[in-house]
């Protein structure tokens, strides 16, 4: 495996103590609050220092919040979509910035950093420019036509909890705010602590594009500090986590009778038709399994090959996979960069361990390399993976996949479903119509046909989200805004209706409805 490192690991000269003090400035938490020390992935040096936030905090966060939407609200929607392209302008402007804090903080490539850069200012201009029509009063078909006059109206939830992970720390803090912010509501947010630069300096760059400082706010700290808090003053929570985490905050959401969408854990799978071209396909393997080392919610981590097909496949996939070039460089030079965290490597480490004690083949990498640094470990593929052994059902979250062969398009479908998860999945296939046929019937929220997972996600006016234990609600799309307002439905009568005038007996009254009912049918009324 082609490995070279970086010629310095430090972090680049943008990331000045004055940017870091100003980012750390954006937290929610009294002048007194305990302080917390994040590590750079690359190295394990120290990267910041951060306020942490108590539970008294969040109420005082709540509190800002609520006074400062209600003026957001009042804002009109096309004077939002204003504020968010002016942070897509500068998102794409200060994007150096941007991707030297997403590697400094959670170790990936440049190239996979750059993403995250694009997917936010796709999320801003997207529902800069939809979101005001989306809002704006629908009319709907009334129960009698010509009759009823009936509005659709939305209004802001109030004040939107958002709880975002540290494997894509721009995407997941931004574009789930960014919905939020268009339909008028106030945010209150806890990036994941590992990851909260990032996170601030999207928050930064809003304030800056003309945000009112409340109305988007940052906390750092423990979800088993202050989650309690969180979850208390939501209106709406939002979280991208764990599949355990999500059952409980879903459980506690029921219990205030509260929204809650949920983009949880997932086992993700690639199916490689006989069809499929295969020297593509194997590409877009590497592409599916080991962007920001694996740990993409939206990853592959099984592949099920066609017989007739595999043994080419495999030794294309493998032939890739060994020349990547893993390390840490603050430029586009490197395949694979850093897992982010100890947990993670261990996590990756004990399920490739167990599958080879228990009679898994490695047909690349396989080993850490600390020689690289302390969280680096190679893109590693596995065969002859069978369900005693843990990472045949469980989310690894790192750069491992398996391959696994079936007969046929029916056994890979059944083996792809075999699952709790639901989240994404991948078919390759030269015969589009046959290729659309095995996508329809896979149990995931999203299908890519020849691509691992950007052409579903990218597709930005289709909604993304999980099936099954990988989660609950929609981003992207309309619902992806709608998911953050109340409807109202306003019925306005006119004189007649379903009731009889004055006079009328029901007697005479219900054939001369039922009459009506037959006619709207015959001529096509909805």
């Amino acid at each position: 495996m082609t490995v070279t490192t970086a010629s310095t690991t430090a972090p680049p000269a943008s990331l000045t103590a004055a940017l870091l003090h100003r980012l750390a400035g954006h937290v929610s938490a009294a002048a007194d609050a305990a302080r917390t020390v994040t590590a750079a992935p690359y190295t394990g040096a120290p990267l910041a220092e951060l306020p942490v936030a108590g539970p008294a905090d969040i109420e005082d966060a709540y509190a800002r919040a609520r006074k400062a939407q209600v003026g957001w609200a009042a804002t009109s929607a096309d004077d939002r979509a204003k504020v968010l392209l002016r942070f897509h302008d500068l998102v794409l402007e200060r994007q150096a910035t941007g991707l030297d804090l997403m590697q400094a903080e959670n170790g990936k490539t440049r190239r996979d950093a750059y993403l995250e850069i694009a997917d936010a200012a796709i999320a801003a201009r997207y529902y800069a420019r939809t979101g005001p029509k989306a809002l704006a009063p629908h009319r709907r078909n009334g129960a009698l036509p010509l009759l009823t006059r009936t509005t659709e109206l939305h209004y802001p939830k109030g004040v939107v909890a958002i709880i975002s992970p540290w494997n894509y720390p721009l995407s997941m803090a931004a574009t789930d705010a960014i919905a939020a912010l268009m339909a008028g509501n106030a945010v209150v947010q806890k990036p994941d602590t590992q990851t909260a630069l990032t996170a601030l300096w999207a928050l930064d760059l809003m304030r800056e594009a003309g945000l009112p400082a409340d109305v988007w706010q940052m906390v750092v700290g423990r979800g088993s500090s202050i989650g309690d808090a969180l979850m208390a003053g939501a209106d709406y929570m939002m979280f991208t986590g764990s599949t355990a985490t999500g059952r409980q905050i879903a459980r506690d959401a029921g219990e205030r009778l509260i929204g809650a969408s949920l983009e949880l854990g997932g086992k993700n799978a690639m199916l490689v038709l006989d069809d499929a071209d295969l020297d593509r396909a194997a590409s877009g393997a590497v592409a599916a399994a080991f962007p920001s080392a694996g740990q993409l919610c939206v990853s592959v981590e099984r592949i099920y090959v066609a017989e007739a097909v595999r043994d080419e496949f495999v030794a294309k996939f493998v032939q890739r996979t060994k020349h990547l070039e893993i390390g840490a460089a603050y430029d586009f030079s490197k395949d694979v960069g850093s897992l982010t965290t100890e947990k993670q490597l261990r996590t990756v480490t004990e399920h490739i361990a167990d599958a080879v004690a228990k009679g898994a083949t490695v047909l690349a990498g396989g080993h850490a390399r600390p020689d690289l640094g302390p969280l680096f470990h190679e893109p590693t593929i596995l065969t002859g993976v069978t369900p005693d052994m843990t990472l045949y059902a469980h989310e690894t979250f790192g750069p491992v996949v398996s391959i696994y062969t079936v007969a046929d398009d029916e056994e890979a479908i059944a083996r792809a479903n075999d699952t709790v998860y639901g989240l994404n999945s991948s078919v390759w296939g030269r015969d589009a119509r046959r290729a659309g046929a095995v996508a329809a019937r896979l149990h995931t929220g999203t299908v890519n046909i020849n691509d691992a997972f950007a052409a579903a996600w990218g597709s930005i006016d289709s909604p993304m989200g999980g099936m099954g234990d990988s989660g609950l609600g929609r981003r992207h799309g309309v619902d992806g805004l709608l998911k953050y307002t109340e409807a109202q439905t306003i019925a306005h009568q006119s004189r007649l209706s379903f009731y009889p005038p004055a006079g009328v007996p029901w007697k005479a009254w219900t054939p001369a409805i039922t009459a009506a009912l037959r006619i709207w049918k015959s001529v096509g009324a909805r």
